[in-house]
């Protein structure tokens, strides 16, 4: 184990660095030798002229980030358990127990009327740049592979063209954008779009707009997430945009309305003003009363989504699901992605993943044993790739059903783009044109979504979409052999007993037994018959 988790006063997410990077002091992360003289290059140097533009990672609206401190035990601590034995889900015969048969398919809500081909959803994409300029790409790409996405907070708030009387939003450009491009392209009743809302938002209207004039099913509540422990972030560099944003509510640093503070900005003082949200107050009167609202508005499905707080507040969460009978609650752990999130609370606050979802399991089952109904749930909190998937829904099996990703699935529609554009340009590079130079040689879902969607319908796919979709399908194929060498061939069947701990510590965090003491039981019985 590292003699420090933490990397601190230099990180590629606030473009910082140490003069001496070969000696530097892990309590304090400053250069050995700190010389007068040095222009500053590390955190503290530079937040010595740019100051309170430091606490963010950098460069605003074209980087997604993650934390990097390393925590005690992760989900690389586990090993999937496989057997060599039967088949749970299919008959028990090598011609029939081929991996192309395992089910993905997961149904929830209070009348599994929710329907997903993949067990993943993109857990709340809100009002930054990098999810704005990516929504096409993320829309599509998700509504074709049957999953769910996630409209994140302050989307209404943030549109200069969405129309407010009396406090209430009454029309709007960005988000009736953002759900037709989901539904538009939705296939067969799979998948679902999103739409979350925080305190600004709420004042808004903007769930009860949505629901009533573009026809969403699904709402979630926002309690916050892993990234941070405040309200959600922006960035903006136009002045009258940050006016109209402060007139609209928001917290919006410096005063955008302040004289000085406009000759300052006009003059090229700082570039940019920070918008930030409220922090939430919960309360079980409150949750009880904006569930039963949006449920009167005419919301078919209710969500939750929390974050990364101390265990009691977790408690909160998995009780008020059950009690107020929602649909899906979302526990998202420390160190995952953000659009925007202070850099040094990302890496230094929270509960992390493993920690944060063995407490989830063991209050869900202390619930569930009291005859309480558990909702189903999804686990988030950086989530890349099959074999977390496969962990993620394991040690939460059977009450959790998805796993959220957001990070990874922004970075395959913004590859996606990027390659389509490279095309359109002419200039692919070489680690790409290997493959061909066109979307059909390049992709290598193109032939499948050609074939199923016809010639006219797949040329007006971004290639963003066709990036995620693609992603999609190796996540799917991957998941699909690791539930097969385990034998179990439909997502309802995936349990704790498919994990073994690495370590003891990792065993005593989530009940999962360490590794040699996997079968114990059944061992004795073989070795003694």
């Amino acid at each position: 184990m590292p003699t420090t988790l933490s990397r601190i006063n230099s990180s590629a997410a606030t473009l910082t660095k140490n003069r001496t990077d070969g000696s530097v002091t892990p309590s304090s992360g400053m250069c050995v030798t700190c010389v007068d003289g040095c222009i500053g290059m590390c955190e503290i140097g530079k937040s010595a002229y740019r100051g309170h533009e430091v606490i963010y990672p950098q460069p605003f609206g074209v980087i997604t980030t993650a934390a990097e401190k390393t925590y005690p035990v992760d989900y690389s601590h586990f090993n999937i358990m496989g057997t060599a034995v039967g088949a749970h889900g299919i008959e028990a015969d090598s011609d029939k127990a081929i991996f192309p048969a395992v089910k993905l398919e997961v149904a929830f809500g209070h009348d599994k009327g929710i329907k997903f081909r993949l067990p993943w959803v993109i857990p709340g994409i809100g009002s930054t740049n990098i999810a704005k300029n990516n929504w096409e790409g993320l829309a599509i790409g998700s509504a074709l592979a049957g999953t769910g996405l996630t409209i994140g907070e302050n989307v209404v708030g943030m549109d200069p063209e969405a129309v407010i009387k009396n406090g209430r939003v009454v029309d709007t450009v960005d988000l009736k954008r953002r759900v037709s491009l989901f539904k538009d392209h939705q296939r067969d009743g799979y998948g679902a779009i999103i739409c979350q809302a925080n305190i600004e938002d709420t004042r808004l209207g903007a769930q009860e707009y949505a629901i009533e004039k573009l026809g969403v099913q699904c709402v979630e509540l926002k309690w916050g997430q892993g990234a941070k422990d405040i309200g959600g972030e922006v960035k903006i560099n136009n002045l009258k945009k940050a006016q109209m944003l402060y007139e609209r509510g928001y917290v919006v640093l410096p005063n955008p309305t302040d004289p000085h503070v406009m000759k300052a900005f006009e003059r090229g003082a700082f570039k940019e003003f920070e918008r930030h949200s409220r922090v939430g107050m919960v309360s079980e009167e409150s949750f009880a009363k904006r569930v039963q609202e949006l449920r009167k508005a005419g919301a078919k499905y209710v969500f939750l989504k929390t974050g990364a707080y101390r265990p009691a507040d977790l408690a909160r969460a998995v009780m008020f699901a059950s009690k107020y009978k929602l649909d899906l609650l979302t526990v998202d752990a420390a160190g995952g992605g953000t659009g925007m999130s202070p850099w040094r609370m990302m890496n230094e606050w929270g509960m992390p993943p493993v920690e944060l979802h063995s407490l989830l399991y063991q209050y869900a089952r202390r619930l569930a044993e009291r005859g309480y109904k558990i909702p189903a749930l999804a686990v988030a909190g950086g989530f890349t790739f099959e074999d977390q998937i496969f962990k993620g829904l394991a040690l939460g099996a059977p009450y959790v059903k998805l796993v959220g990703m957001a990070r990874a699935p922004i970075a395959a529609a913004m590859v996606g783009k990027t390659i389509g554009r490279a095309i359109s340009d002419g200039h692919l590079p070489v680690y790409v044109e290997r493959f061909g130079n066109s979307v059909d040689e390049i992709f290598v879902t193109a032939s499948e979504l050609r074939k199923e969607l016809g010639d006219d319908a797949f040329e007006k796919l971004p290639p963003g979409a066709i990036g995620l979709y693609t992603y999609y399908e190796r996540l799917a194929q991957g998941l699909r052999q690791l539930m097969c060498g385990s034998r179990k061939f439909s997502l309802e069947y995936v349990s704790r007993d498919d994990l073994a701990a690495l370590t003891p510590q990792a065993a005593a965090i989530s009940g999962i037994p360490y590794i040699t003491d996997v079968d114990k039981a059944e061992v004795e019985e073989i070795l003694a018959s």
